[in-house]
């Protein structure tokens, strides 16, 4: 593993599929799980936030290593260059809106 390698992981996280990135991916020495390491996340300058990725940014706060359960990782890829963090339904496969939609309005009769 080189030390400025970039590695796209995949998994499943209650029922919804999770793209991150990563700068270190190995086996953990939990049996069973592999260690994800120094998540990488964009640096936020930028006025645009997008949504997805800021949701993954709090949930993983406080986490130095994910010790993901190895049924649930789909993929791990070493990559170029970062694409972005998505969260999509598993089912369809659609991105996952992470804001909740707010409930239509009642016309008064």
């Amino acid at each position: 593993m080189s030390a400025d390698a970039l590695y796209k992981v995949v998994f499943i996280n209650h029922g919804k599929v999770y793209e991150l990135y990563s700068r270190s991916v190995s086996s953990s020495g939990l049996w069973g799980f592999i260690e994800v390491s120094e998540l990488v996340f964009e640096t936020g300058e930028g006025l645009v936030v997008d949504p997805t990725e800021e949701k993954m940014r709090q949930e993983f706060a406080g986490a130095r290593v994910l010790h993901l359960p190895i049924q649930s990782v789909l993929r791990v890829e070493e990559v170029d260059k970062r694409g972005k963090c998505l969260i999509r339904d598993r089912e369809s496969g659609e991105k996952v809106t992470p804001f909740p939609l707010s409930p239509p309005s009642r016309s008064q009769s």
